[in-house]
């Protein structure tokens, strides 16, 4: 698990006060940091264009180019002239020993773009906005200094963003770097140390990014046990009955010991897999409940509050987030809630948090969780996305393994029933959702098929590879 932050300058000036660094030292570290991944990962042959604008970010890539030249084929072109104290030094010093110098873009190996960095605001002027489409046109590993040129402090993208393969960012990560609009730009991502360790460099955030090795799977490691010690989750059985069973399914071969679905009493079950249960009540001995897969109106307000009458812990998703009783099951404790971006902005209405557009949201995807958080600090939000955000008593983790493969019916009812497997064995609200998302976005990284094939049943299958 990695750290977040807002912005980094305050951690620099900690480098500058605390430490007795200086700009000019970062800067160097910077981009050292750059050439060493250069010559990590591309011959001495290669050909290397630098696009460095009048700025700070602009002098990590002029100093990128002193410490690259002469053992491969440099340049750097200097969209505009460089206007701060670093740029103007650090060009200075490249000038000093030859660094070579363009005017015009052309076929290149690797392309580093140190135009703009985390300052950046707006849209860029006529010329840059060219600029950037011919960039975006060459064919050259892209790597982005810090961050893409045109990616802004909150996450948003100008209409001609750079696109990198990876983006080498400066002593920590920046939250922009993880709006979804930003994920097709930002490609891989790695720090690069400034000088100090990033456990000296980085200090408190309340936001983190999860990796796949913070996973922890429910492995039976206990020998005197029975079904009944792995839990029992009960499914609410919806009028889309394929969504609940689906959850069903996935929280069985999750480790819950016993899965039933629970549908209204007046009303006839579908033919289920053999392996679920269902009944017309809430079994005595449920462990965790799991409501709103595929609901519809499958539910009469009075089976729906006896669904409710109790203190268990409680994965809701879809159908609960367009009705009244989502506002009494945000008052329980250990509560998941899933909801994706248009459910998501229909709650905030109906809690009268606020009313925003689908757009609005995206665009203030951290805001918004912020917000609701500080409201509902006992409930445990997963914004779905393509970065997922998971948000509980302020605190708030970025799971960004997600892949387009997962853009299909059913692959959130997946994820539900592993949320909804783990809280029947006794995971908190807050752990069910980090493993249960961790492990839907490994499963979809597992399928060795095309992305575009991957369906909910796969995944489910794939669980017993984990």
């Amino acid at each position: 698990m990695q750290k977040i932050f807002q912005e980094v300058s305050s951690l620099d000036k900690r480098c500058y006060e605390e430490f007795g660094l200086c700009e000019d030292i970062l800067m160097e570290h910077a981009a050292n940091g750059m050439a060493s991944y250069i010559k990590e990962n591309f011959p001495l042959s290669s050909t290397i264009t630098i696009i460095c604008g009048s700025g700070n970010n602009g002098a990590d890539g002029i100093a990128l180019s002193r410490l690259l030249s002469f053992d491969y084929d440099v340049k750097i072109l200097l969209a505009k002239e460089p206007k701060s104290k670093m740029a103007l030094l650090q060009l200075q010093r490249a000038r000093s020993i030859g660094v070579n110098e363009c005017t015009k873009l052309s076929e290149c190996d690797v392309l580093v773009d140190a135009l703009v960095g985390t300052g950046f605001k707006g849209e860029f002027d006529e010329n840059l906005s060219a600029l950037m489409l011919n960039v975006n046109q060459v064919k050259a590993f892209k790597i982005a200094c810090d961050i893409p040129s045109g990616l802004q402090s909150n996450g948003t993208c100008a209409k001609n963003i750079f696109k990198a393969d990876i983006s080498l960012t400066m002593g920590a990560l920046k939250k922009s770097l993880f709006l979804d609009e930003a994920k097709e730009y930002v490609g891989e991502i790695k720090v690069l140390d400034l000088g100090v360790s990033r456990r000296i460099y980085e200090t408190t955030t309340p936001w983190h990014l999860l990796e796949e090795q913070d996973l922890k799977l429910p492995f039976r490691t206990k020998k005197d046990s029975h079904k009944g010690t792995y839990g029992h989750l009960s499914v609410a059985l919806g009028e889309k009955s394929g969504a609940s069973i689906m959850s069903g399914l996935s929280a069985l071969k999750f480790g819950s010991g016993l899965v039933t679905l629970v549908h209204e009493k007046n009303s006839t079950p579908v033919e289920l897999p053999y392996s679920l249960m269902s009944s017309n009540s809430l079994p005595k001995n449920t462990t965790a409940l799991a409501l709103g897969m595929g609901l519809g109106n499958s539910f009469s307000k009075k089976d729906l509050a006896l669904f409710l009458g109790n203190s268990l812990p409680i994965i809701c998703d879809a159908d609960i987030f367009y009705m009244d009783e989502i506002k009494q099951v945000l008052q329980r404790q250990d509560v998941v809630i899933a909801p994706h971006p248009k459910e998501f902005t229909f709650l905030l209405k109906l809690l009268t948090i606020c009313d925003i557009s689908v757009v609005e949201l995206q665009q203030n995807r951290f805001h918004y969780a912020e917000l609701f958080s500080q409201l509902y600090p006992n409930v445990t939000l997963l914004l779905k996305g393509a970065n997922v955000i998971i948000a509980h008593n302020r605190e708030f983790y970025i799971n960004s393994n997600g892949t387009g493969a997962l853009a299909k019916g059913g692959s959130g009812d997946v994820l539900s029933g592993l949320i909804g497997g783990l809280l029947a064995q006794g995971y908190s609200a807050l752990d069910a959702s980090i493993h249960a998302s961790l492990t839907h976005t490994l499963l979809a990284k597992m399928h060795k098929g095309n992305d575009f094939s991957l369906t909910p049943q796969n995944m489910i299958t794939m669980i017993e590879m984990l």
